[in-house]
């Protein structure tokens, strides 16, 4: 795995061994960040959440296009030593919390783009999604990527789906979070 694009364009990601984590291929990854490039724009200055974070590739492109903050959650110990090191070797900063996602709790600092690659099956991203956003997770406007099993359909009260693409096994749902009445 690699950075795409950006200020670590083709710096190798680690990801751990073994079946625990099952990282966002280069495609998919490149193809993800294409789509929100052509509906938000840049990435400069954004507010990122990495959650489910694995090896910390999607918090870590957003970072590498120009996000200001990047927070990872994972739980796994095995991929949040992986993540560690990953921002380590790239010289990055982010807030990492070795935590289940289920488990978080309020957010003082709303964040922009929220990304989501939960295991495949789980069909609980909705849900998250809607308890995130209770919690202060996302900010007015915010957008969210989910990364689902091609068969999986995300949903989520509050917001609203703005696209949806298949790349081989995986599904990308976008997401725009409704304006506030």
């Amino acid at each position: 795995m690699r950075v795409i694009a950006g200020k670590w364009r083709g710096r190798p990601i680690a990801a751990p061994s073994g079946q625990g984590t099952r990282p966002t291929s280069d495609r998919t990854r490149e193809a993800l960040f294409s789509m929100l490039a052509s509906r938000i724009g840049g990435f400069e200055g954004l507010r990122v959440a990495d959650v489910f974070a694995g090896t910390g590739a999607l918090g870590i492109e957003a970072l590498s296009r120009g996000a200001a903050e990047a927070t990872f959650v994972e739980q796994d110990r095995a991929a949040v030593e992986t993540l560690r090191a990953n921002l380590a070797r790239l010289d990055a900063k982010g807030d990492v919390r070795q935590q289940p996602v289920a488990t978080l709790g309020p957010c003082q600092r709303p964040h922009d783009l929220l990304l989501f690659d939960p295991p495949y099956g789980s069909g609980g991203a909705g849900a998250l999604l809607e308890r995130l956003t209770r919690l202060g997770w996302a900010s007015p406007g915010a957008w969210a990527s989910v990364e689902t099993a091609r068969d999986e359909a995300v949903s989520a009260g509050g917001w609203t789906v703005e696209a949806e693409r298949t790349h081989g096994k995986a599904r990308i749902t976008l997401l725009r979070r409704n304006a506030e009445e």
